[in-house]
């Protein structure tokens, strides 16, 4: 992984880390850089839940990962995706209400549900809580970023 790739999962594990985001499983597509991002990103949120890799979000269709996240169990309250564009981009999409163009590399997007099971999803629509992205933090980085950063670096 590049230097600036590392530094990005920095800022962006950092800015979950302040809002106390965790995830309860990450699933994440097996190829090499995806799998070191899900790693990287779970150790800085000092994560150390199931990772499951799969072939199956590897440039699959949305249809497909949605069906992924509606087999999770119903105790699972937070789901990481870490997988590839244009899927993930278009999976979100069909989730939420709101639109987004594009979710850049390293970019999260929050949505949050009001289900009882994951498999809920395929007829209720979630609501965006948050899209972060590294180029947002390019300029400035909150002093709170800041701190936690500077005790990693």
């Amino acid at each position: 992984m590049t230097k600036k790739g590392r530094k990005n999962i920095d800022t962006i594990g950092s800015y979950l880390k302040l809002r106390g985001i965790r995830p309860d499983i990450v699933l994440a597509s097996c190829a090499r850089r995806t799998a070191e991002t899900a790693d990287l990103l779970s150790s800085k949120l000092e994560f150390d839940g199931p990772i499951s890799y799969m072939q199956e979000l590897y440039f699959t269709d949305t249809e497909t990962l949605k069906q992924i996240i509606m087999l999770q169990e119903s105790d699972v309250d937070a789901i990481f995706v870490v997988g590839h564009n244009p899927q993930v981009t278009d999976m979100a999409n069909s989730l939420i209400d709101e639109h987004i163009s594009k979710i850049p590399t390293m970019g999260v997007v929050a949505i949050t549900f009001d289900i009882e099971k994951w498999s809920d999803i395929e007829h209720q629509k979630g609501k965006m809580d948050f899209f972060i992205y590294p180029k947002q933090f390019q300029y400035y980085v909150p002093n709170q970023i800041r701190a936690i950063l500077g005790k990693t670096l």
